[in-house]
């Protein structure tokens, strides 16, 4: 017999030891005997109070199911047959003739059915699903289920002998020291056996090669909810080919949910340190979403083993992003102490703060005053500590890292595949979509792979609801540039009347108070907007008719990304590239509908004003977002359970069953984790793109991240029913939407360095035109008169429709002002050319356009030559797998040799005739 390795990988790895040659396999006996469930949908009786304490470790170490699971609302009413699937359905519903159908083929199937009506509402009705053994084996076969198959034997050469005793040296001397607190307490943790043995798909005819302690655990709870969902998936509700499955039942209203089961409560009356805990549930409530362990590693096999691999890779991703901010975020925040600690030696904020002669334009029309430069000195100290000689080295980092952190993702997400059994999984062929059949029945085609019929879709009318779909987002983008039109006619109007305000504080800070005040008003626009996104992305979707879920979750996912990306961070490019560069001179500004002069940047810079945009918006996305991810479900359970109060009265204490509390949970999103990952998206990119601008985004961002690890756990294991364990290989499209956010980033920061920030006006001044020009020098001391060469000279008499102001001029001099100072590289009034632009201007501009080439090509070329050297699988990790993949192939044949021979022996000892066999 020839032994075949395909498909065949290890779970997690520990510490290798030599391999002996002659192994010996002990492969426990399995009863296939059927378990007595009662499966008679008409015994429906009324919901018992029941009691939800479960022991789930003790039954999946294989003991006798206890007589309390009669009522423990995990099993049916006999107490043995544990309850796979969940789904639920009003007697008042009309499409009685279809679940009826529905039901019938289910136990059709072969899956085992109770049920129950609810104690809160008798119209309510629970239908409690059970998949025998027969029914698991033969799925599981058909769904290619990896089950663990033996022990794991490790191999090291001998290289890593001198390795492994120095490593016994280390680990003595580690007990004398404290241990680490970030890691979890192993003796709370179960042995997960599926992550330390060999893993095959599951085979019926080769069963005697799977380790099976108990038939009744062999599956755990998550996979026998994904093989039941499966087979619901393909059960007919009606004649005819298209009505299948419990999506469409779910979306036409037969019923109202479809869920498994949570494993008990998440809550115990007893420690888990003196008891242990109840059951899986409980367990990860206590070392993953309780907040007294927010600085303890994930415990990502246990939340792999309940939620499934798709949920887990989605929380390794977040742990891997939190741990990769930590280097960030101490960077940025050195880069801002950096500022503080040179502030007082900074010759700019000097100068400004100095600058009492200095008497600067009025910013607006008709009630802006004349100011003095030094009365923005403070806006100049901000200003510095975001904008000083740190911010290129931080910009470049953060590139590099946005590059090392995609990376080495990769390599995780390649150890993670290989300890999880996803290496060589692949995703069956995807059903198409019901809606994509009823639309394009009557055209058919065969399929190259299946070689069946199946829908088609014309390629013209494929691209027509194509290009109405992008003729609907082009829409959706104007609306954005729309909002952002006005966000900037509230900013040029609301200047004005802060500088006419009866207080003092106000009218003195006219733009800061502009600028708070407007960016509170763009987040309202935003969230207002980003429910409009949505609907619309959806109809968009739906527009085009995609064929299958995932072609239909990537086009939605694209379409919300840009949608809320753009919306989220089209006010913030106003301000970084446009604020202030097109608004003429003193003289002949440039006006919107020839009526409203374009506003301009604070005397100190604009810089302040993108440093005020991020951190407001911010701070307020991420509170809003964790409200709703945790507030909002919070508020609604604890009205579903005063709602319960009121109809059963207060009269005494009801223990409901746990699937009627799991019904009573808040479903998870309809678009899955789509939710969770554009969240972490949408900051990753306000994280990197605008970063040279706020240097302590990083550390917002952690901050942040740590409470969400935390919510975001809490609310799968609190506050939302269970989800179908589903699984995957990466975190999908998601990837390539950050590869792109990390090149968009390096565009981004080289043109805030180069035109928001004064880094290049500065070093062209200190090395062109200040007191150290030829000498190659930049200090401090070269930038002595920076602030005088970087104001421009103003009659204050050619302004268009101000006179000049003896007030003002008085509160000055004495005297009425002559002359005002503006922002700008401009010949004074009385040259050849008035107000026309200096030499020093072309040479600023040409140091800007030069510093873009340069950093983008340096930081491009830093990025490619870190993705090269960087490979996306650990040799150790490729090496450890071609060794298992040959010693899978060993022990296949091994066991299949011991097999024939012990079966031989037993026919010679019968004394039965048989015919030649191999070997």
């Amino acid at each position: 017999m020839e032994a075949s390795s395909s498909g065949i990988t290890s779970g997690k790895t520990k510490v290798f030891h030599p391999v002996a040659k002659d192994v010996n396999i002990l492969f426990d006996e399995l009863e296939a005997v059927n378990s007595p469930c009662k499966d008679d949908d008409s015994l429906l009786q009324p919901g018992n109070l029941t009691s939800t304490s479960d022991d789930a470790s003790r039954l999946e170490a294989g003991e006798t199911v206890p007589e309390k699971n009669k009522s423990n609302g995990l099993y049916f009413r006999d107490g043995k047959c544990r309850i796979d699937y969940i789904l639920v359905y009003r007697k008042s519903n009309p499409q009685t003739e279809k679940r009826e159908v529905f039901e019938r083929n289910i136990r059709a199937e072969g899956l085992q059915m109770e049920k129950e009506s609810s104690l809160i509402n008798s119209d309510i009705i629970f239908v409690k699903l059970h998949a025998p053994w027969e029914v698991l084996g033969r799925y599981a076969e058909q769904m290619n289920v990896r089950m663990p198959f033996r022990r794991k034997i490790y191999y090291l050469p001998r290289r890593y002998k001198f390795m492994s005793r120095i490593d016994k040296q280390i680990s003595r001397f580690r007990r004398w020291l404290p241990k680490k607190p970030m890691r979890l307490d192993k003796e709370t943790l179960p042995d997960l056996e599926e992550n330390d043995c060999y893993t095959a798909p599951f085979s019926q005819q080769r069963i005697h090669h799977f380790i099976i302690h108990n038939k009744d655990t062999f599956f755990n709870n998550a996979t026998r909810s994904r093989i039941v969902h499966h087979i619901l998936q393909r059960i007919k509700y009606e004649e005819g080919k298209n009505k299948i499955g419990l999506n469409r039942l779910l979306t036409n209203g037969s019923y109202e949910a479809a869920f498994p089961l949570h494993e008990g409560s998440y809550r115990s009356k007893n420690s888990i340190r003196t008891h242990g805990a109840e059951n899986h549930r409980h367990l990860l409530y206590e070392c993953w979403a309780s907040w007294g362990v927010w600085y303890k590693y994930q415990p990502l096999d246990l939340v792999r083993r309940y939620f499934g691999e798709k949920i887990g890779l989605y929380f390794a991703w977040l742990g891997w992003y939190t741990g990769m901010l930590f280097p960030a975020a101490f960077i940025g925040l050195f880069v801002f102490l950096y500022g503080v600690i040179t502030l007082d030696h900074c010759q700019v904020s000097k100068e400004v703060c100095q600058a009492t002669d200095i008497i600067m334009c009025p910013v607006c029309d008709k009630y802006c005053p004349f100011m003095r430069l030094s009365d923005s000195c403070v806006y100049a100290k901000v200003t510095h500590l975001f904008d000083n000689g740190a911010t290129v080295f931080f910009a470049v980092f953060m590139a590099v890292w946005a590059t090392v952190f995609l990376e080495f993702w990769k390599r995780r997400r390649a150890v993670i595949a290989y300890d999880w059994d996803l290496i060589d999984w692949e995703e069956e062929e995807e059903e198409i979509r019901p809606q994509f059949e009823a639309k394009y029945s009557k055209k058919e085609r065969m399929n190259p792979i299946s070689g069946k019929p199946e829908p088609y879709q014309a390629f013209a009318d494929k691209c027509s609801r194509l290009i109405v779909s992008a003729s609907g987002i082009f829409f959706m983008i104007c609306v954005v540039i729309a909002a952002v039109f006005g966000i900037v006619i509230y900013r040029v109007v609301t200047v004005s009347t802060f500088a006419a305000f009866k207080w003092a504080l106000i009218r003195n800070n006219s733009q800061v108070a502009t600028t708070g005040t407007a960016v509170c008003i763009n987040f309202c626009i935003i969230m207002l907007l980003n429910v409009l996104y949505e609907k619309v992305a959806l109809l968009l979707t739906n527009l085009e008719q995609p064929r299958t879920e995932s072609e239909w979750e990537n086009s939605f996912t694209l379409k919300m990304f840009l949608f809320q990306f753009v919306n989220l961070n089209s006010s913030t490019f106003y301000i970084a590239f446009f604020l202030g560069r097109f608004t003429g001179h003193p003289g002949a500004y440039l006006r919107l509908i020839n009526r409203w002069r374009l506003e301009e940047c604070h005397p100190s810079g604009c810089l302040i004003d993108l440093c005020m945009q991020m951190g407001i918006i911010m701070v307020l996305k991420q509170t809003w977002n964790n409200f709703m991810e945790l507030g909002y479900p919070l508020i609604q359970n604890w009205w579903t359970r005063r709602k319960v109060r009121q109809e059963r009265g207060p009269e005494r204490k009801i223990s409901f069953p746990q699937w009627e509390k799991d019904y009573n949970l808040q479903p998870m999103n309809a678009y899955g984790l789509f939710d969770e990952y554009l969240e972490m998206i949408l900051q990753f990119g306000f994280t990197t793109i605008f970063v040279a601008a706020f240097p302590l985004a990083p550390l917002l961002a952690l901050l942040n991240n740590i409470i969400e690890i935390r919510l975001d756990a809490y609310k799968f294991v609190t506050q939302w029913r269970r989800p179908l364990a589903s699984r995957a290989k990466d975190i999908g499209i998601w990837y390539g939407i950050l590869e792109g956010i990390g090149i968009l980033s390096v565009i981004t920061n080289a043109f805030v360095i180069a035109i928001t920030s004064d880094f290049i006006p500065r070093l062209v001044y200190a090395y062109k035109y200040g007191p150290c020009a030829g000498q190659g020098e930049a200090g401090q001391k070269c930038m002595v008169g920076y602030v005088n060469a970087s104001l421009s000279v103003f009659q204050i008499s050619d302004f268009e429709n101000r006179s000049e102001p003896e007030s003002d001029g008085s509160e000055f001099s004495g005297t009425p002002l002559k002359y005002c100072r503006y922002r700008d590289y401009r010949d004074p009034p009385h040259s050849l050319v008035p107000y026309g632009y200096t030499l020093q201007f072309w040479h600023v501009l040409a140091a800007r356009l030069a510093f873009i080439i340069v950093f983008e090509h340096l930081v491009f070329c830093i990025k490619h030559l870190i993705s090269y050297l960087i490979p996306d699988l650990p040799k150790d990790l490729r090496d450890r797998m071609r060794r298992e993949k040959y010693l899978i192939q060993e022990m296949m044949y091994e066991a299949e040799l011991e097999r024939l021979q012990k079966e031989r022996k037993e026919r010679k000892k019968n004394g039965k005739a048989h015919h030649n066999e191999w070997p």
